[in-house]
């Protein structure tokens, strides 16, 4: 079970990466961003998907802003939320641990 945290905790990395790049980029004549999404493995684990958004030929850089910071948020979130179910699931395991000894 905290592989499957780790797993998403770590493509939620690789997504706050792309947005971080994506909102340094703003003022970047015809960066063309990255779009990152987050999809179940067969073994249940979690894997960051990133493609590069289509270009609208634009001169001026094509990053939303508002998507960013909107994406950020949920990153944030979702890393929380991780972090606390290990933190329950190891002090489970110590609760086990403790009674077994």
């Amino acid at each position: 079970m905290i592989s499957s945290n780790v797993s998403s905790i770590m493509s939620n990395q690789v997504f706050m990466n792309n947005s971080a790049s994506n909102v340094a980029n703003v003022n970047t004549d015809s960066y063309v961003p990255r779009d990152t999404t987050i999809s179940e493995t067969q073994n249940g684990s979690t894997k960051a998907n990133t493609t590069q958004a289509d270009s609208n030929g634009s001169e001026k850089s094509q990053t939303d802003l508002s998507k960013e910071i909107t994406d950020q948020i949920s990153i944030e979130k979702i890393a929380a939320s991780n972090v606390q179910a290990i933190r329950t699931q190891d002090e489970m395991l110590g609760s086990l641990l403790d009674m077994r000894g």
